[in-house]
């Protein structure tokens, strides 16, 4: 087998500080923004035109699991992390090569002491993750409407609703005007879609408390009744 050897283009540096809680997809959570500043050999000419583009497609290294190998079936969470299926089947981050694919907004392009920075919305990277490389998205070639998605025919739903007190929400303004971004909506979008593991959704210990790091802060929240989270803290 050839070997190839690649050189990220820049870093991303996103509102997600841990793998645990980002989103299984891109576009899922649209709130979520996330900046890539290209190395400084890349100048105002390597992005010429990409403004007039209102996507465009991400490749990246999954940097933080290349360590642990691939493995030739893995368990998607779309069939409850149970059933296997092979790896070229799936969007793993484990697989013979650790690189993934995104699509994501881009909100505009800013030239910032010599540097090129992306802005991007509606990302699924990890603070820290290198790009690999960048391409404008297509719609008339990338987007295929009568396309077969087999066992992930549909959207994720939306499957829980996320409780906040007032001092939560208050807390999620607070944190909203000092970081630029509306941190309700961040946190509401991420937890409808439930980030807790496949394997844990069954789990009947209510008590339990889950955290992530989440832009500058820790979110916890625990499990309720009727499909329910309730936010516990944001500091």
């Amino acid at each position: 087998m050839k070997s190839l050897n690649f050189t990220s283009i820049g870093l991303i540096s996103s509102c997600f500080k841990e793998k645990f809680g980002i989103p299984r997809q891109p576009g899922l959570v649209t709130a979520a923004k996330a900046q890539l500043k290209l190395d400084k050999v890349f100048t105002e000419e390597s992005v010429r035109e990409l403004d007039g583009f209102s996507h465009v497609w991400l490749q990246f290294a999954f940097h933080k699991t290349e360590s642990q190998g691939w493995k030739p079936m893995v368990r998607p969470p779309r069939l409850g992390g149970n059933t296997k299926v092979g790896v070229f089947a799936s969007r793993s981050t484990f697989r013979p090569n650790p690189i993934g694919l995104s699509v994501v907004e881009l909100e505009s392009i800013e030239i910032e002491s010599s540097r090129v920075v992306l802005h991007l919305k509606g990302c699924d990277l990890m603070d820290g993750t290198p790009i690999l490389d960048i391409k404008p998205y297509l719609p008339y070639v990338d987007a295929i409407p009568e396309a077969e998605a087999g066992y992930a025919k549909e959207r994720p739903l939306n499957k829980m609703t996320v409780l906040m007190s007032d001092e939560i929400i208050q807390a999620c303004h607070y944190a909203s005007h000092r970081l630029g971004e509306d941190v309700e909506v961040l946190i509401r979008q991420l937890l409808e879609l439930d980030p807790r593991p496949s394997y844990h959704e069954n789990n009947t210990n209510k008590q339990r408390i889950y955290s992530m790091k989440l832009l500058d802060f820790d979110l916890r929240w625990q499990y309720c009744e009727n499909n329910a989270i309730k936010v516990l803290s944001i500091n």
